[in-house]
């Protein structure tokens, strides 16, 4: 089947998505994956029918396909996977849903079409796509509907979740040293930007090679970065921040959060983002925490995610809105074209292979 014969259909009778076949403990591989067609029924009352243009790769996913407990919904075999999608609306199965045509937002990506009830999506705003004239404009138009393909691509970046954990749960400050660890990453990319933009004083990033390295502090602004392979993190962060930080973002856990803890400042924030350093499958390594040190320093260690600060997110958009219309922030993407390939975007994603944000274009 032509994946955008089928996916720009007016009248689609079926959709396509992607389902897990079985659950891992190791990292999945493209045989954990396969691609069903489904029978597609008309939108009921409450609901939209969606056709999906971008939906995003996240590295939760990796903890949504494994075994053992979560405080969370886990992926099931042999159902579909699911995550953040941007689409637009195709038909609607009352008048109070959004018109045709509509760009929103939602949670049921991995799939062409998508049957969205009116309660779980979020309307984007014009702005964000008045270029847009046509079906296929953000995708196939000149360089104005790129800007605006640009606009909605930044509803599928993780800001929201990089400004939560900056001005929600670690209290950011003007002056402040923040470091980052994962700092390529689709959050940690973020982090960093919106740190400076926020009034950090010094802004320090991990990352896993050079040629990342190289990125963060070329790209993205970053005064210092490091490649966490290369010698010992504390070592390495020590150089970085000779006076200690004041911030933590952590995106990975293990090692790169000892260090932080060693070379944290009286009062120093952490914002505990993700766990990256312990999604390679087998038993999750522990941590040794002392907590004298973080009684004596008066450290702050806050797990959270964007949900916990919901009155953050008006100022986020506000703010957002302004700096890519003043080309401040960065939302760097890497795309890949078509739904066969969204488990290879995943695997790439979880190996470590692209920086910022990894994108499925259908």
């Amino acid at each position: 089947m032509n994946v955008k014969s089928a996916s720009t259909s007016s009248d689609p009778r079926t959709a396509r998505e992607v389902r897990l076949v079985v659950r891992s403990r190791d990292l999945p591989t493209t045989a954990d994956f396969r691609i069903a067609e489904v029978s597609l029924p008309e939108p009921a009352s409450g609901q939209v029918l969606v056709r999906n243009h971008w939906f995003a790769a996240r590295a939760v996913m990796r903890a949504l396909m494994g075994e053992g407990e979560l405080p969370m919904p886990r992926y099931r075999p042999g159902a579909a996977l699911w995550g953040p999608a941007v689409g637009r609306v195709v038909r609607r199965g009352d008048a109070d849903g959004p018109v045709p045509g509509t760009w929103v937002l939602h949670g049921l990506g991995w799939r062409d079409f998508a049957l969205v009830p009116t309660g779980q999506l979020e309307q984007i705003a014009p702005a964000d796509v008045e270029v847009a004239a046509d079906e296929d404009a953000v995708t196939d138009g000149p360089r104005q509907d790129a800007d605006a393909r640009d606009r909605l691509l930044a509803h599928l970046a993780q800001g929201e979740t990089a400004y939560a954990g900056l001005m929600g749960a670690a209290r950011l400050r003007p002056g402040d040293t923040v470091f980052v660890s994962s700092a390529a990453g689709s959050v940690g990319s973020m982090a960093g930007q919106i740190a400076r933009l926020k009034g950090a004083g010094r802004v320090i990033g991990s990352a896993g090679g050079p040629a990342k390295v190289a990125w963060l502090l070329d790209e993205l602004g970053y005064d210092a970065a490091f490649d966490h392979r290369e010698r010992p993190v504390v070592e390495q962060l020590r150089r970085a921040a000779p006076e200690g930080i004041d911030v933590y973002f952590d995106n990975v856990g293990g090692e790169q959060l000892r260090a932080a803890l060693e070379l944290a400042r009286p009062g120093a924030r952490f914002a505990l983002c993700g766990v990256l350093g312990q999604q390679g499958g087998g038993e999750l390594p522990g941590l040794e925490l002392d907590t004298f040190v973080v009684i004596a320093k008066s450290l702050r260690l806050q797990g959270f995610t964007a949900r916990d600060y919901p009155d953050l997110s008006p100022q986020y958009e506000k703010e957002l809105a302004q700096w890519l219309a003043e080309s401040r922030l960065v939302i760097p993407a890497v795309r890949y074209r078509g739904l066969d390939a969204a488990p290879e975007a995943l695997l790439a994603l979880l190996g470590g292979r692209h920086t910022g944000n990894v994108i499925v274009e259908l």
